[in-house]
């Protein structure tokens, strides 16, 4: 189905443009080629010109419902067709369907011969032809070279060249037209790139045995334009463009915390973990654990749902998988639900440009939200150190404007200076998590510290770590009277304090039951005085009733005696 022309959307007046479908060149152009106007496209053999204006036909035809008519005079259709077909480009079929036309003009330069004027008419009227049979509203010629080739009256190539293209403007088509680079121009005449209203040179370069494929905007009138370098790929989907380059620093931010998958060290980042859309760092020396704690965090970003792209510069996805396996990390499940992605290759496969060409396409392709990165210290050597600061400079403004949070691993060396990156990129880093060896009593141990965190309060404590069985293991502070310590060391001294703590525990249980049978012999000891006392006043109790008994007795006798004796009541025993 046709989409809409972006031409449309332009205001009055201004340039309307004719998008070319070219994943990339639409946004490094603002719109795509000047609409009804001739485009040149020069540069070496084999930087992808013809396929260029072939793609340019295809989308085209495919996209936006524009017929295009592409006329070569080097390839015949049949090569043509056959170059596209592994591409998956069916250019019979888009023949047969009337939407591409391809005319194939054989041009011998050993057949020609000067004599009379040289004129395009024959070519124009041809061109015509072609374009009025399919309605095209597209044309590439390739290579324009090849019409003069053989001519050397060098004002008649001049007078012809801009014939052609005032003659392509007067048939309103946009087009393209391929041109070989010259030894000190742009092309082999010098005059096309005078006569074009856009210029896009193509270069392939080589540099250490790496190729590297570049696309720059050197000239496009009425139209803003970056004349910045841009890397380019050709894979199985054509052309692919990396419009990276003039990415700024004005990106929306994220206040959105993710796990790193290590609940301690969650709890050292401020008890969240990684801010969303952050670049994190985590530099160490072989063996320390770098790989398995970005495979943690891999696995987080799988449980949360989201996808992860694992960029593997070192090992193979096969033989990450299982040495993660061998710790607990099991990651086959989430490659088979499509959760994580491994992309390994060399870093000497491809020139740096290439690497980020690639690293853009699968970003774009697989639409990650955490991007691992393991290591960044051989990338260099798909360049020079300069090159890589500013490949990677260039990969995280993208990737943070995409609110896309990546994950670095640093290889340093065990006699580089700490607190410091071979490519000086630690200040692009929002947080940087350093894991060292610590060797003593004959042992080495792992130590891991946060060195920063932007915008979070973070642990400034080194905490011990260990691989187990079910992946990394993070101790906590050590909070004992002596120096930070790790692996035996710190196992004696905690057995040492916890022996300590026991017998001061058990001389205070020691006291208490001391102390509870001295209460327990008071206590029995009040109790028989008690006993005592009270047993002592139940006697005086009883004698009081005795002499009580006993006075009351001696008052009855006394009166019994006295009334016998008839004695007198003066005495006051009767009453």
């Amino acid at each position: 189905m046709a989409q809409p022309n972006t031409a449309t959307t332009l205001y009055k007046n201004q340039l309307l443009k004719c998008p070319t479908g070219i994943q990339g060149l639409d946004e490094i152009t603002a719109g795509g080629l000047p609409l009804g106007r001739p485009t040149l496209v020069c540069g070496t053999a084999g930087c992808g010109k013809t396929l260029m204006g072939m793609e340019f036909l295809i989308r085209g035809a495919l996209e936006y419902g524009e017929p295009g008519v592409f006329m070569a005079f080097e390839e015949t259709a049949e090569e043509l067709t056959q170059n596209v077909a592994s591409l998956g480009w069916d250019l019979e079929q888009l023949t047969a369907e009337e939407k591409i036309s391809i005319d194939y003009v054989h041009i011998d330069p050993n057949e020609i011969e000067e004599t009379g004027e040289y004129s395009l008419e024959a070519l124009f009227i041809r061109l015509s032809y072609a374009i009025d049979a399919i309605k095209a509203k597209r044309v590439v010629l390739d290579t324009v070279e090849v019409l003069f080739a053989g001519l050397s009256n060098a004002s008649i190539v001049r007078a012809e060249l801009r014939r052609l293209f005032r003659w392509l403007k007067t048939k309103g088509v946009t087009a393209i037209i391929t041109s070989e680079k010259g030894e000190n121009s742009l092309t082999r005449h010098g005059l096309e790139e005078y006569v074009s209203d856009c210029v896009i040179r193509l270069e392939q370069r080589i540099q250490d045995e790496v190729s590297t494929r570049r696309l720059q905007i050197v000239k496009y009138r009425g139209s803003a334009h970056s004349s910045n370098e841009y890397p380019f790929l050709i894979d199985q989907n054509g052309i692919s463009v990396l419009p990276i380059t003039s990415v700024g620093l004005d990106h929306d931010i994220s206040t959105e915390r993710v796990s790193t998958g290590i609940e301690r060290l969650d709890t050292m980042l401020g008890g969240k973990g990684y801010f969303r859309g952050s670049s994190i760092l985590l530099t160490g020396t072989a063996g320390t654990g770098k790989s398995t704690l970005a495979a943690h965090f891999a696995q987080a970003t799988c449980l949360r749902g989201e996808r992860c792209l694992y960029l593997a510069f070192e090992e193979a996805p096969q033989q990450i998988l299982r040495n993660m396996s061998s710790i607990g990390l099991d990651l086959e499940p989430f490659v088979n639900q499509g959760l994580l992605r491994f992309q390994a290759t060399r870093p000497t496969a491809y020139g740096l440009e290439m690497h980020l060409a690639k690293i853009h396409h699968w970003l774009t392709e697989f639409q990650p939200s955490v991007v691992i990165i393991d290591p960044m210290s051989n990338l260099h050597l798909g360049g020079n150190m300069t090159q890589a600061k500013g490949f990677l400079f260039r990969l995280i403004d993208f990737l943070k404007s995409q609110q896309i949070t990546v994950l670095f691993t640093n290889l340093t060396g065990g006699n580089s200076a700490l607190e410091h990156t071979e490519m000086g990129v630690s200040s692009l880093m929002d947080t940087w998590l350093e894991v060292r060896i610590q060797e003593g009593n004959g042992e080495r141990n792992r130590v891991l510290f946060v060195l920063k965190s932007r915008g979070m309060a973070h642990s400034n404590q080194m905490r011990e770590f260990r691989m187990t069985p079910q992946g990394i293991e993070l101790f906590d502070v050590y909070l004992g009277s002596e120096k930070v310590l790790t692996g035996a060391a710190r196992v004696i001294q905690e057995t040492k304090e916890k022996a300590a703590r026991w017998s001061r525990q058990q001389e205070f249980e020691r006291k208490r039951r001391e102390l509870e049978r001295k209460k327990a012999l008071a206590q029995s000891q009040i109790a028989a005085l008690q006993a005592q006392m009270e047993t002592e006043a139940e006697e005086l109790e009883v004698m009081i009733q005795q002499e009580e008994v006993q006075q009351n007795l001696s008052l009855q006798d006394r009166t019994t005696i006295a009334q016998l004796r008839k004695a007198d009541q003066a005495d006051g025993l009767w009453s």
